[in-house]
């Protein structure tokens, strides 16, 4: 037995729409969460009705269309995306909540509603999200386009974009103003510290995701259900080109979809009271939150500190180790984030219990900040197919900036709290490297990335001053560090940097 107010997650529910769908019709991000929400109150197996009245905290993700004040959501969008999805679906919760960005928010969410259900100040709770990246591009540039406004009010506590967290005026002056070109200098800053040549990396990245896209082709709600070999994840073509160094395009998270999911968590006594049978309960037997510092900061850019910290410590909440865990699904909008976790824990690519039960952010989709919530709902269900078995999620968010886990299991336990707050403090304490800002003279290029995506192709370089070894950002059109950087390999190549009356250093082959 266990104490009556033990969170136990009930219901998860899954919903994409295909652009070669026959019935395609370009839904938006509230239609696709409501899909996702309904699908969710269906798969407790008890009453709808009185499940849906039940709840009293819709919390969800904030989806790309609503992600910065700089712009306005293109086909219009509801003032309350929580609360209209609550209102489809006969929903009238206390509380509403809006979360930062971040793919850590998912698994963030569960953790923090489990805690107060376990602390009693709620009794149930839904998670929720959904991406509508898909009709956004279907209908860019059309003169006949829907009109996706809604005006619902009622309270909403919004927690704010949250995008400082991941740049600043600094490094967005410097071209790091998208994911890809983010991760890829840290994906280059793995290369170096392991030795390897381009070629090589490559071949290790395509050897990582190819598993990856075989489970994606077995996943009905992938949006991309099309398994990809090692060559061709590693042959740069017309249809697999170059988007930021080094990332050939099928190599990038697929964030033109549409997607929604949904996880519906409540206390064991409401769990009984509202008869959700007990087959359908999967407990969160282990969970941690961890924050990096921020990118230029950390003084080894090819690792991360949050993603090991957070994994280490939820499998001790969990008490257990590695070795005893049955499925993962690790962050995968590159390769990095999973390649870190990988290191750490002695996961090899191929491991027999796979990396994914989604087929990972390229393959089955990347639905912006709401991508682990799928995870957690493909682990419930792995959950209640192996009784007793442990599932973990590695979710992460910004430029592998903050890591959340959650460790699941069917097998019945009491809540036990985390220490995420203290360990904090290790990465706290972590030693910062100097940043030079406006930087001029002689360097060397620590790590880099080329974005492919700009009209004309541009280095961006992280460099290390030869004068005092202060780390420093530099952009670059010169003909022969360009080329270097695109065909060659520039680490650790000599530079000569020069500061800019615009804040831009800009970057020449020595």
């Amino acid at each position: 037995m266990v104490d009556s107010r033990t969170p136990v997650i009930v219901g998860v529910g899954q919903f994409t729409e295909r652009i070669d769908d026959p019935d395609y019709r370009g839904m938006s991000a509230v239609e696709l969460a409501t899909e996702a929400v309904r699908a969710a109150l269906a798969d407790t197996g008890a009453d709808v009705t009185a499940v849906a009245k039940a709840i009293q905290v819709f919390a969800g993700l904030r989806q790309f269309e609503i992600c910065t004040p700089f712009a306005s959501a293109p086909l219009g969008c509801s003032d309350n995306y929580i609360r209209s999805v609550a209102q489809r679906v006969g929903a009238d919760p206390a509380r509403a909540v809006l979360e930062s960005i971040g793919g850590n928010g998912s698994q963030k969410l569960v953790t923090e509603f489990a805690a107060e259900i376990a602390a009693g100040d709620i009794e149930v709770a839904l998670i929720l999200g959904s991406e509508n990246g898909s009709t956004l591009k279907t209908f860019a540039g059309k003169d006949d386009k829907p009109d996706h406004s809604e005006t619902v009010g009622g309270q909403l506590d919004d927690r704010g974009y949250g995008f400082e967290q991941y740049m600043s005026e600094y490094t967005a002056g410097h071209g790091l103003t998208g994911a890809p070109v983010q991760y890829g200098l840290l994906d280059n800053a793995r290369r170096a510290r392991l030795g390897l040549s381009v070629e090589e990396y490559r071949l290790k990245m395509a050897e990582l995701f190819a598993p990856f896209s075989k489970v994606a082709a077995k996943n009905p709600f992938s949006s991309s259900p099309v398994e990809r070999t090692v060559e061709e994840l590693v042959t740069v073509t017309a249809d697999n080109r170059m988007i930021c160094d080094p990332y050939p395009r099928l190599m990038v998270a697929r964030d033109t979809v549409n997607q929604g999911a949904a996880a519906l968590l409540m206390s064991v006594a409401a769990a009984r009271k509202l008869g959700v049978p007990e087959e359908k309960w999967v407990y969160l037997h282990g969970h941690a939150d961890q924050r990096e510092q921020d990118l230029l900061d950390r003084e080894d850019l090819s690792v991360s500190y949050s993603s090991k910290q957070a994994v280490a410590e939820a499998l001790r909440v969990a008490d257990i180790g590695i070795d005893d865990v049955a499925t993962f699904d690790l962050y995968s909008c590159f390769p990095f984030p999973v390649f870190v976790v990988c290191d750490d824990f002695g996961l090899a690519a191929d491991d027999p219990r796979g990396l994914t039960l989604t087929g990972g952010l390229p393959y089955f989709g990347g639905p912006g900040n709401s991508y682990s919530l799928h995870g957690i709902a493909e682990t419930v269900a792995a959950m209640r197919d192996k009784p007793g078995a442990f599932g973990l999620v590695g979710a992460n968010g910004g430029i592998m900036s903050k890591y959340s886990v959650g460790v699941y299991s069917t097998t019945p336990v009491d809540w036990t709290p985390d220490r995420s707050k203290e360990l904090q403090a290790d990465i706290a304490a972590l030693p910062k490297v100097p940043v030079t800002r406006n930087a001029n003279g002689a360097g060397v290029i620590e790590t880099y990335s080329v974005r492919y995506d700009w009209p004309e192709r541009t280095g961006i370089i992280i460099g290390r001053l030869d004068a005092d070894g202060s780390r420093f950002m530099a952009i670059s059109t010169d003909e022969a560090l360009v080329a270097l950087m695109s065909d060659g390999d520039p680490l650790g190549a000599a530079i000569t940097v020069t500061a800019g009356e615009d804040g831009k250093n800009r970057a020449v082959l020595a």
